[in-house]
């Protein structure tokens, strides 16, 4: 597939339609596909004829899956440094859809994980439907929530988002609306009469009514119901603790999220949880996504990224040996490696020491 294939773009009306079209990888993005959006949402910007820019997933499964991990495993084994090019742009793409001056409508309908969050829910109008299954599942392959996820997850009410990010738990459309990983719900049934609604739109408050306009109730969420217990248990201060908590309070559903989260990388749980709180103190998305890159660059030179990756989508025998393999051989120290700033290598988005066009 050619570059250009990979993302189509097309305007109907005063709308910018921009499709992610890789439907046998779930639309996972690469990094050609991050440059060729980024100039998208530029030239959309300065067009004064386009009102507003629509995000869609080609495909019937799902909007995007997320990064593609089996190159960056690749990279990293191949010792190079591809991965973190690819990381530097994608985040200055999160960023740029955060402060896009127009309407930036994302249809997150079925799966939408890691990098496919990136893309949609840092923007203006997060459509989701009965199919969408949202998640930010890093920590099973020994990695960190990143694209801006730390500071989504981090702002979530109460412990939830700190829930979602140990265990790395999909959650359905009512749930992502109590988190804030979108604004409203739309039957999948109803998307092709909002596309062709929104495309007869002349005006940005246009393109916000007519969403609007579509938006119904989502089907019951199971989030609610477990608050007290997630956010008593998820408050501790290590991971240790929450552990323990979730083993103590009696409640079935605390105890399988005990059993997921001990099933992760013991050292990407500790530094997931470190980002979390790190984030919620930080002043914007912007600084939230230099600590990612900060995070994220250090896990590419640790051994359960790879192997974690392995576990999952190379050998997918589900059983990566991560290094170490218990959370009381985590030290504090090497957790504190993991945000250590990087010279002359820093992301720099929140010192707006950045060129935003692509």
């Amino acid at each position: 597939m050619k570059h250009e294939d990979s993302v189509l773009l097309h305007t109907e009306g005063r709308v910018r339609h921009i499709t992610l079209n890789r439907p046998r990888t779930l639309n996972a993005l690469d990094h050609a596909m991050v440059l060729r959006m980024g100039k998208a949402l530029d030239a959309a910007e300065r067009d004064a004829s386009v009102v507003a820019v629509l995000l869609t997933g080609a495909g019937e499964r799902g909007l995007c899956a997320g990064g593609d991990i089996r190159s960056i495993r690749d990279d990293a084994l191949a010792g190079g440094r591809t991965s973190l090019d690819f990381w530097r742009d994608e985040y200055r793409l999160n960023a740029r859809i955060a402060r896009f001056p127009k309407p930036y409508v994302a249809l997150m309908d079925g799966i939408v994980m890691g990098g496919g969050v990136g893309v949609s829910a840092h923007g203006s109008l997060r459509i989701v439907t009965e199919r969408s299954r949202i998640a930010m599942p890093e920590t099973g392959i020994g990695f960190v929530p990143d694209v801006g996820g730390t500071y989504l997850l981090g702002a979530a009410p109460g412990e939830l988002g700190t829930h979602l990010a140990l265990t790395g738990d999909a959650v359905g459309a009512a749930d992502a609306l109590a988190c804030g990983l979108a604004d409203h719900f739309v039957p999948s049934g109803d998307l092709p009469a909002l596309i062709a609604a929104l495309d007869t739109c002349t005006t940005p408050e246009a393109v916000v009514a007519t969403a609007e306009s579509f938006a119904g109730t989502a089907p019951g969420g199971e989030l609610a119901g477990h608050r007290d217990w997630i956010d008593a248990c998820y408050a501790a201060d290590t991971v240790e603790e929450i552990i323990e908590r979730l083993d103590d309070c009696g409640v079935p559903a605390a105890k399988q999220a005990m059993t997921t989260i001990l099933a992760k990388s013991p050292t990407a749980l500790k530094v997931t949880l470190a980002a979390i709180r790190r984030a919620r103190h930080l002043d914007s998305l912007e600084a939230v996504l230099d600590q990612e890159f900060r995070v994220s660059s250090a896990a590419f030179t640790r051994p359960d990224l790879v192997e974690g990756v392995r576990a999952q989508i190379v050998d997918k025998d589900r059983n990566p040996r991560w290094s170490p393999a218990e959370l009381a051989e985590v030290t504090d120290e090497e957790v504190a490696r993991y945000f250590a700033p990087l010279g002359d290598g820093e992301l720099g988005l929140g010192q707006g020491i950045y060129d935003r066009r692509y």
